[in-house]
């Protein structure tokens, strides 16, 4: 990554078209801080827009994938003021959330594939995030826990929308209500993660083999899926397809399939065009 900004709370790096973001606090369990949710968006944003990526790697370091919500972005009252008028305090802390869910919805919004490798422990805000995920890889000692219910409150930043229609219903009700954790095995059997790797090792090299994988097909083609993927899983069958319809008409052209018929005749890997960066309606 050229001319990037520095982060406190990842480490980046761009190779053949796949960047790798690894939280980079393993000391206090990579727990999710306020340059965290400053940063993250920031992050997924800059890769998208500066960087020819065309996937991202989103992993860990240390013991723990994440252990969550650092509380002391609640209890900073500059961003959440402890007294005054309630109704003020209350509008304060609903505009907080929001902030707190923007940032993990930064990994649905931009148009790269999010794979996400999880190591340890997987916590309260942290689960959130990798729900956020476009696919899920874990290592055997991995767990997860939706851990505010335990706390006290109810989990708000992602974990309970997105959940749902990611595993059953009721067992993710069963795991809301109870707060339990639940293995990497059976988090695999429910579908939430992909596949489980006997080591840390094993499964960023086998994610990081799926990354370029997909790195290899059409960005064209690639950022469709996910635009039509995430489009479907909100709305209706009938919706979807007209919608679908709709993208083809308007982005679909025979360039890069050409290129993949030349290529495969030829016995060779096609070579696409990256995607144009994603810039302000003024920047240069």
């Amino acid at each position: 990554m050229s001319a990037q900004p520095e982060f406190q709370s990842f480490n980046v790096s761009v190779e053949n078209h796949i960047a790798h973001v690894q939280l980079c606090r393993p000391d206090a369990l990579n727990s999710m801080n306020q340059a965290f949710w400053l940063e993250l968006p920031q992050c997924m944003r800059a890769i998208e827009a500066q960087t020819d990526a065309r996937v991202i790697v989103i992993s860990s370091t240390g013991k723990h994938f994440s252990a969550g919500m650092d509380l002391g972005v609640f209890t900073n009252p500059k961003a959440v003021p402890m007294t005054g008028d309630a109704g003020r305090m209350a509008e304060n802390l609903r505009r907080v959330v929001m902030q707190l869910q923007d940032t993990l919805s930064s990994l649905e919004q931009i148009r790269l594939p999010v794979l996400a490798a999880i190591q340890g422990g997987c916590i309260g805000g942290a689960l959130d995030m990798v729900c956020a995920a476009d696919s899920r890889y874990c290592s055997a000692d991995a767990y997860f826990t939706i851990k505010e219910t335990e706390l006290g409150m109810t989990a708000d930043v992602g974990t309970l929308q997105r959940l749902p229609k990611l595993m059953p219903q009721g067992v993710v009700r069963e795991l809301a209500y109870t707060g339990r954790k639940f293995s990497a095995q059976e988090a695999k059997a429910l579908g939430f993660v992909n596949e489980v790797y006997e080591s840390q090792q094993a499964m960023l090299d086998g994610v990081l083999s799926i990354a370029a994988e997909i790195a290899k097909h059409s960005p064209l083609a690639v950022s469709g899926c996910k635009e039509m993927l995430n489009y479907s899983r909100d709305h209706s069958v009938e919706d979807s397809l007209r919608y679908m319809a709709t993208w083809q008409s308007g982005m679909f052209r025979p360039t890069d399939m050409m290129k993949t018929f030349q290529a495969k005749a030829q016995k060779q890997q096609a070579e696409y065009d990256d995607l144009f960066a994603v810039k302000g309606l003024f920047e240069e």
